[in-house]
């Protein structure tokens, strides 16, 4: 798997991780649910890095 795809792979998981977190936070316990909420802010953060990492370093073109 190349580089793009890895990183398009984990931002599709990690923001995947937040929605289902969002939809079923009724059916979590207190504890885990402050847990998963830390750990889906942590990769959302590091997506939204890596996607402006990838739009400012995009090759400039073929002539």
């Amino acid at each position: 798997m190349s580089n793009g795809a890895s990183i398009v792979t984990f931002i599709i998981l990690s923001f995947s991780l937040a929605l289902i977190l969002i939809m079923k936070k009724d059916a979590l316990t207190p504890g885990m649910r402050r847990a998963l909420a830390i750990l889906a802010l942590v990769m959302v953060t590091f997506s939204f890095v890596l996607i402006v990492y990838s739009f400012l370093h995009l090759p400039a073109g073929s002539p």
